[in-house]
């Protein structure tokens, strides 16, 4: 099926949540006035990645600000895929929603692949899940959860049948950092694209933008480069850089499912050059300047 989805790739205040909200839902709105049937949000995107003060601010899911959301959602009849900041009990979680057009809750997914910097905030998820919609499969992780050493969770999400992948982001530089010398972007492009070369996965990751304005990562700037991939790896659409670059991006997908399931998928990906057997000392698909430069795994 083919449809709309929205890239909101969002400036996003330290701790300013009332603010931050209010933005994020006039970008559900704009989606959805777009022809949007979906769009995807960044990661923490109510008071910002690795906020100290996280543990004041946090809300529990549902709670105020999912249900914020959720009202977005249902008055503009759009899917959403947003990062809030959890709490649940003593703990904090980074977590993403996936919002229906009736404004549900069809899943919370917490982050699995937490960053070192970042542990003694947040806590660690433990489920990975799929939602069927009428848009598709949908599977959601966070920013890191696709690093390329961290493939295993695509991996499982796709033999769950996931079709197409939505990961709210937060991608960081240093400030000075120099992106005609550097272009930013190419370890996301890398791990989506083996991905979607594996399985015609569609994967889209969605970063804000804005200074990160307190936490271990004080000073640096979040830049955007929101990313989509499509089946056989092909670029979709890419978000510009910059700390002022806010952008809705509407891209046109067609996610496909796998032909086929369970242990017949471990033939589908062998004749593509990876051999599951020893997927823990291969490398797939190496990359050279962002492109791929091999079908095949190489050892």
């Amino acid at each position: 099926m083919k449809f709309k989805l929205g890239m909101g790739q969002i400036l996003v205040r330290y701790s300013k949540k009332a603010e931050n909200l209010n933005h994020a839902c006039d970008i559900i709105h704009r989606a959805s006035e777009q022809g949007c049937r979906i769009v995807v949000l960044p990661e923490c995107l109510d008071i910002g990645w690795v906020n100290p003060n996280a543990f004041e601010l946090a809300e529990t899911v549902p709670g105020n600000s999912s249900q914020k959301l959720s009202r977005a959602a249902q008055k503009s009849s759009i899917f959403v895929i947003a990062g809030l900041t959890e709490k649940a009990q003593n703990r904090i979680y980074n977590t993403a929603v996936l919002l229906s057009p009736n404004g549900d809750i069809l899943m919370k997914y917490r982050k699995i692949n937490v960053l070192t910097v970042a542990q003694d905030i947040y806590s660690t998820g433990n489920c990975v899940s799929v939602v069927e919609t009428e848009l598709g499969k949908i599977g959601v992780n966070i920013c890191a959860d696709n690093w390329p050493n961290c493939l295993s969770l695509g991996d499982s999400l796709a033999r769950m049948g996931a079709e197409i992948l939505l990961s709210p982001s937060v991608w960081a530089v240093e400030p000075d950092h120099d992106n005609t010398k550097d272009p930013y972007g190419e370890i996301w492009e890398r791990s989506y694209t083996t991905l979607a070369k594996l399985y015609d996965m569609t994967i889209i990751g969605v970063s804000s933008v804005g200074w990160v304005e307190a936490g271990v990562w004080k000073g640096r700037k979040c830049i955007g480069c929101s990313l989509a991939i499509g089946p056989g790896g092909k670029v979709l659409a890419r978000g510009p850089y910059g700390v002022d670059a806010e952008r809705l991006i509407g891209v046109e997908v067609e996610p496909r499912p796998l032909p086929v399931t369970g242990t017949a998928i471990a033939d589908v990906l062998k004749a593509k050059g990876y051999d599951t057997a020893y997927s823990n000392i291969i490398r797939p698909f190496p990359v050279q300047r962002g492109k791929i430069i091999s079908g095949k795994a190489r050892e």
